[in-house]
């Protein structure tokens, strides 16, 4: 009997946890942009000019970041290794001038493409308030996934895996 009520009590507490955790998710993205993705035509930090809406074949990964936030730092490796085999474009929100972001990119060995929002343009477009946020928008640029916090590398394959489908 004691056994019964101790499982109850830990499916009740879980059940809490999950509940208060989807209501803080869903606060987060309320107001996030869906629907088709704002297009975002920007130079990135080697140069070269990205287009969102230019022909693709695959979904791409937007990740918008902070080199001050602690847990896009966590997330860094994963976007790194997404990057590898995925298109993944990633924005850096109010961390600092080119220069600073390109030393920050060094200093961590990241390779992964970033666009410097400095003025917070491309993230007012997007309406994004807190880092790290990530879309997966899919070839007829309409996001399938927004991802608010940290998510898990295999989260992120996933979630561009199910937008090629």
């Amino acid at each position: 009997m004691k056994l019964n009520k101790k499982y109850y009590r830990w499916v009740v507490e879980i059940t809490l946890i999950l509940i208060v955790l989807s209501a803080i998710r869903f606060w987060m993205q309320r107001d996030i942009v869906s629907g088709i993705a704002p297009d975002i035509s920007a130079d990135i930090l080697s140069g070269q000019r990205f287009e969102l809406y230019q022909s693709k074949d695959r979904p791409v990964l937007i990740h918008f970041w902070a080199s001050w936030c602690p847990v896009c730092k966590l997330e860094e490796s994963s976007i790194e290794n997404v990057a590898q085999d995925h298109p993944v474009i990633t924005i850096a929100m109010q961390s600092g001038d080119n220069e600073e972001l390109k030393k920050y990119m060094q200093e961590e060995k990241l390779t992964f493409k970033v666009i410097n929002d400095e003025s917070g343009q491309l993230s007012q477009m997007y309406k994004i308030k807190g880092v790290p946020v990530s879309f997966v928008v899919n070839k007829d640029n309409e996001i399938e996934f927004v991802e608010v916090g940290y998510t898990t590398e295999l989260g992120l394959r996933m979630r561009l895996w199910w937008a090629g489908l």
